[in-house]
């Protein structure tokens, strides 16, 4: 048995417990395959709908994110700027499939490295053909080698910096830590070190 959002599909017996009309699901998550109704309900099909939306869910979460130390954007959901909070399935067929459009990425994300790739791993995900979508294996590996090579921001080395510190050593440390040299990098333990 074979799950996803609203559907339940058995792909032995291909049998669904809706009709198999390709339109179910979320409207503003569908791939351009299921508004267009235009989906082989098997598991591949699936699998390359769920990265489509696994894409918008990227999307949303890097909005929520900054480029540079500062505050976020208020949250909106992907294409609200386009169809409002309660797009109907027609608005849905027009951004995604007619229009072919997606959610915007800001200018800035593109100048910072490791949130441009990200950008790049996203815009692979809802591609607009299926079949040249990104599997959840390699969506796994880039996100894997962005944490690895990816630091965070200084200011937030150097609170963690601060914090093992603390945990670490005399409370007088501490005030060393934070007056360290902003251009002096800081290397984070390692994930088997943890």
């Amino acid at each position: 048995m074979y799950c996803r959002f609203r559907v339940s599909f058995d792909i032995l017996s291909r049998q669904t417990n809706r009709e198999t009309h390709g339109q179910v699901g979320t409207r503003r998550y569908m791939a351009p395959e299921v508004l267009e109704g235009a989906i082989n309900f098997n598991r591949d099909a699936f699998l390359r709908i769920d990265m489509y939306a696994c894409g918008l869910v990227l999307w949303e979460l890097l909005s929520r994110c900054s480029a540079v130390e500062g505050p976020v954007d208020q949250y909106m959901l992907p294409f609200e700027d386009s169809v409002g909070q309660h797009p109907t399935l027609e608005d849905m067929q027009e951004v995604v499939s007619q229009k072919k459009l997606r959610p915007p990425f800001k200018d800035i994300w593109r100048k910072h490295p490791g949130i441009s790739a990200l950008c790049d791993t996203i815009e692979e995900c809802w591609d607009q053909d299926a079949e040249a979508r990104l599997s959840a294996s390699c969506i796994q590996e880039r996100l894997t080698f962005l944490y690895k090579t990816q630091p965070p921001y200084l200011e937030t080395q150097m609170i963690m910096l601060k914090e093992i510190s603390c945990s670490t050593a005399t409370s007088n440390m501490c005030s060393d830590a934070a007056s360290m040299s902003k251009f002096q990098p800081v290397l984070l333990p390692k994930e088997s070190s943890i």
